[in-house]
């Protein structure tokens, strides 16, 4: 068996987490656990995917409903209690799909959840404490998909509550031709993106970071773009109406921000970046 037909085989593990500040956590602390639960799932011959990973910015937040519902088990990290993580596990428990549900020491349990098993980790990551976290996330791991996979009456989550119907995404069939003008349309956005970027490099091709390009050099339809993304990322954190709290917020949100790859590439250096997205933010 090959490399690549061995991995195809292999079961996704969808991972649920912080990635951004919260309860004194930076975003290096979240980085350091994911590197955790992946290397767990490598090691017990899963496909390891962040639920939020999305090559298109466009479509990110249905990449994530999708990821949720098709990934044959999701590992949730509920510590700190993020908004949209546990959004997130709801949508997964609604699903009753295998799922599960990791903290640190210092998070207390949800009402909610609080029937599902939690298997715990030291918030300061200590070297002989987690090394018993991966041992015991391991085998939670294998077991929970394995029963899943053989116990046809398996539920993760809706068993304790009566008979319920699990909720379901459905696959819609399109015509040759709508998802050819579909390809076509997504091969034209990129064009964009890659035609924007072009305006900020230099003649031997390489982009220049070092330069700073005024606002009013870099195209309208950038500037579009910029807005539409900054927006959508406001709405759903509830934060449009919430002058104050973005204003208190605003350092994280351009961190997160900051992480896109399609801001990056039509902004063209960092500090127009930062500048759009302050623009985009106050507009």
């Amino acid at each position: 068996m090959t490399e690549k037909n061995k991995k195809e085989k292999q079961p996704t593990c969808g991972i649920i987490m912080p990635i951004s500040l919260i309860d004194n956590c930076p975003p290096e602390h979240w980085a350091d656990v994911l590197g955790i639960i992946k290397d767990v799932c490598a090691t017990n011959e899963f496909i390891p995917n962040l639920v939020s990973d999305a090559d298109d910015i466009g479509v990110i937040h249905n990449r994530i409903i999708e990821n949720i519902y098709t990934s044959d088990i999701v590992i949730c990290d509920v510590s700190c209690k993020n908004a949209n993580v546990m959004f997130e596990l709801g949508m997964r428990l609604a699903f009753d799909k295998p799922t599960i549900i990791i903290k640190d020491d210092l998070t207390g349990y949800s009402f909610d959840t609080s029937l599902i098993e939690h298997l715990e980790y030291p918030r300061d990551l200590r070297f002989t404490s987690i090394n018993k976290f991966k041992d015991s996330l391991g085998k939670k791991l294998k077991a929970t998909y394995e029963k899943s996979q053989t116990d046809p009456n398996y539920s993760t989550f809706l068993k304790n509550f009566g008979k319920y119907k699990i909720a379901h995404l459905e696959d819609r069939e399109v015509s040759t031709d709508t998802f050819i003008l579909n390809a076509i349309e997504e091969l034209r956005r990129d064009v964009r993106v890659i035609r924007n970027a072009s305006l900020y490099r230099e003649d031997d091709g390489r982009i220049n970071l070092g330069r700073s390009i005024s606002t009013r050099e870099i195209p309208e339809e950038t500037k579009m773009i910029f807005k539409k993304i900054v927006q959508d990322y406001l709405k759903k954190n509830n934060l449009m109406a919430k002058p104050k709290e973005m204003d208190i917020m605003l350092p994280d949100i351009i961190e997160e921000l900051e992480k896109y790859d399609e801001l990056k590439l039509l902004a063209g250096n960092s500090v127009n970046l930062r500048r759009l997205l302050r623009d985009s933010i106050y507009s």
